[in-house]
């Protein structure tokens, strides 16, 4: 993994880092409550149009969600399909109207997707698309998984809650190791609250020593395990009780979201090398050096998923590739490690010495030459890539 001495090595003066993403639902369906109107009620047909949602023709007809769930015998999913007839009860005769453009819209998450670009794409909010799809706080997403994204920025909701307090805001100063999105498993609160609360822009970059207004949170940040699932020392180096605190919080996020398995991750490893022009042997090489291709894998130094970026080194990688990257998110994870391995590359004298900068640092190299450990990453990475020739 890159180590503390990498973490310095490999920042650029600007860096980018934002926030991160969850699994959801395959299939989400927006539907809001409409109240009826009183009278006689009637009903009329209609014939399902590609891109409807039970919600959408409720509002176009003056009926409600659950009217026409009822009528025709839907599921608790309100599933419907185009060219089906629907029975549509309405408290007076009404045609449907053409609306301008429908409320939601559905997007297969394609490689480089990330929540906050949809939503920006979408003219929305990442918290709607969240709250759309029951996403967790880090917002992760997969390639395949198909989503559903409320216009308007306004989150699908269902019936209004009745008001509740507002949510306690805690104060949190930063320390060497923090990230938003482990401030926001640690507080029980999310990351886009965080980031709207400080001000922060889309790649949530934090500093050392900021003092953050994290709202919704908890009573108390929670507590660390009594078992951490990160230990504090790594090939002799003790590294920082916060920096170990964030290693944790980002392991438990990959083991309560789950990670795809080491063979998908392999093969998302040699698609990705292949369309950003890194050879995929040496690629392949690192993050079976790295983690053996188990995105769950965090060291105590916080480096995180298949290849073991720390999330100085992912700001670095953001900016080479000019989008936030979201060290969580296992596209994103290989994007970084595989577009610091190009830079590396590109600027080394060797492929050797690109090997123990991604190890090292490149600085670090350039300065102090290879440590006894560096040469033996060296060797190992080399030997791999034989492997994969």
């Amino acid at each position: 993994m890159p180590n503390a001495a990498s973490n310095a090595a490999l920042r650029a003066p600007a860096s980018k880092h934002r926030a991160a993403r969850s699994t959801g639902m395959g299939l989400a369906l927006a539907v809001v409550g409409v109240a009826g109107s009183a009278g006689a009620a009637q009903a009329q047909d209609y014939v399902v149009q590609p891109g409807d949602t039970v919600s959408h023709i409720a509002l176009r007809t003056s009926s409600t969600v659950s009217a026409i769930v009822s009528a025709n015998g839907l599921d608790s999913r309100a599933s419907i399909k185009a060219g089906q007839h629907l029975v549509i009860p309405t408290a007076q005769a009404a045609v449907p109207v053409a609306a301008p453009a429908p409320a939601v819209v559905t997007h297969t998450v394609a490689a480089g997707d990330t929540v906050s670009a949809l939503a920006r794409r979408h003219g929305t909010t990442t918290a709607a698309i969240i709250s759309a799809n029951g996403l967790a706080a880090n917002a992760l997403i997969r390639i395949g998984q198909v989503l559903t994204i409320p216009a308007g920025g306004a989150p699908a909701a269902a019936q209004p809650a009745a008001a509740a307090p507002a949510p306690q805001a805690a104060s949190h100063t930063v320390v060497a190791g923090d990230t938003v999105s482990g401030l926001a498993a640690r507080y029980g609160t999310t990351t886009s609250a965080i980031v709207s609360a400080n001000g922060l822009g889309a790649n949530a970059l934090i500093r050392i020593g900021q003092v953050l207004s994290v709202p919704g949170a908890s009573a108390a940040p929670t507590a660390a395990p009594t078992t951490a699932l990160v230990g504090s020392t790594f090939a002799g180096r003790t590294y920082p009780a916060a920096t170990v605190a964030s290693a944790n919080a980002n392991k438990a996020t990959l083991l309560s979201v789950g990670v795809p398995s080491k063979a998908e991750m392999q093969q998302l490893v040699v698609a990705t090398a292949q369309a950003m022009g890194v050879d995929p042997a040496l690629a392949q090489a690192v993050a079976y050096q790295e983690s053996g291709f188990n995105h769950a894998s965090v060291s105590p130094a916080n480096a995180i998923g298949t290849m073991q970026v720390i999330p100085t080194s992912g700001q670095w990688a953001s900016d080479l590739v000019g989008r936030p990257l979201n060290l969580l998110d296992p596209q994103d994870n290989v994007t970084a490690g595989v577009a610091i391995l190009r830079q590396l590359v590109a600027t080394s004298p060797d492929l050797p010495t690109a090997i123990a900068g991604y190890y090292q640092g490149a600085a670090g190299v350039a300065k102090y030459g290879m440590y006894p450990d560096t040469r033996r990453y060296v060797a190992n990475v080399q030997t791999h890539m034989s492997r994969y020739a």
